[in-house]
């Protein structure tokens, strides 16, 4: 064998068995893509019990500054949503996976095509979750969601459900489910975290700079994906099987890594 082809084997044998660990020091030529649940935000039995406390909400406006405006929360939520969290921070963001995003100039536009089977969808759901203690329908608009986290007995069962309700519904493939930690998601296909975060790398303040994309759960594989293919840095936030190639444990040690930065020019 060639010392090529030997390299290239090793290469693809590393590929397979990434070991993250953890990311250097943040700098100022960085593009931050930040996940909220899990990431930012410690995780609660149901969305609408997250807390925001203050210590967050003085560190990103300050990120913000000291990128030149290159940060933006990349959600499953709402845009609506993620706006009540973070009232008063007229951040980027994009929600609902990518299906809508705000820009750095304040314009938003929103990805809701008309998938056929969404109204006995959002039906059928919304009866599945009034027939069990513990599940919590989310209806988001393009997006509809099932959450478990307080019955975690049932996810088996969510999945098997909303797999035959789709099924039912909307035979094809112009949805897709996407799991997550105590959720079990149903939107159309074709956009993503990580189509999400290219478009923002097209666009200024984000164009031209290093793009780092922070996230915990299922969702943000996609986003890991997108920043190393644009070589920038992908790290996931707990455990878990992961594309990323570097790691935090926790939340505070995700705040601990971003303060560092916000902190570097004082």
């Amino acid at each position: 064998m060639t010392d090529a082809g030997a390299n290239r084997r090793r290469t693809a044998g590393q590929r397979r068995t990434i070991r993250p660990k953890a990311p250097p020091p943040l700098g100022p030529d960085c593009a931050l893509f930040l996940d909220i649940d899990g990431t930012l935000l410690e995780l609660a039995a149901s969305p609408e019990h997250v807390h925001v406390d203050a210590d967050i909400a003085t560190l990103l406006p300050a990120l913000a500054k000291r990128l030149g405006g290159a940060v933006a929360l990349i959600t499953g939520r709402a845009l609506k949503d993620a706006d009540r969290l973070f009232a008063g921070l007229s951040l980027p963001i994009a929600g609902q996976h990518g299906l809508e995003r705000r820009a750095a100039d304040g314009s938003t536009r929103v990805h809701q095509p008309s998938l056929p089977g969404l109204r006995p969808l959002r039906r059928e759901l919304a009866r599945l979750a009034a027939r069990h203690d513990g599940l919590l329908f989310e209806d988001k608009g393009a997006t509809l969601a099932l959450h478990y986290r307080r019955a975690p007995g049932l996810a088996s069962h969510v999945h098997r459900a909303l797999r035959a309700q789709l099924a039912m519904a909307a035979p094809g493939t112009a949805w897709r489910l996407q799991s997550g930690k105590g959720i079990l998601e149903l939107g159309p296909r074709g956009r993503d975290k990580g189509t999400a975060i290219l478009e923002y790398l097209m666009e200024p303040p984000f164009v031209g700079r290093l793009p780092v994309f922070v996230g915990d759960d299922c969702s943000d594989e996609h986003g890991f994906v997108a920043v190393t293919r644009a070589g920038g840095w992908a790290v996931k936030v707990g455990r878990g099987r992961t594309q990323a190639h570097y790691r935090l444990p926790d939340v505070r040690a995700v705040r601990r890594w971003l303060a560092a930065l916000a902190a570097a020019d004082r």
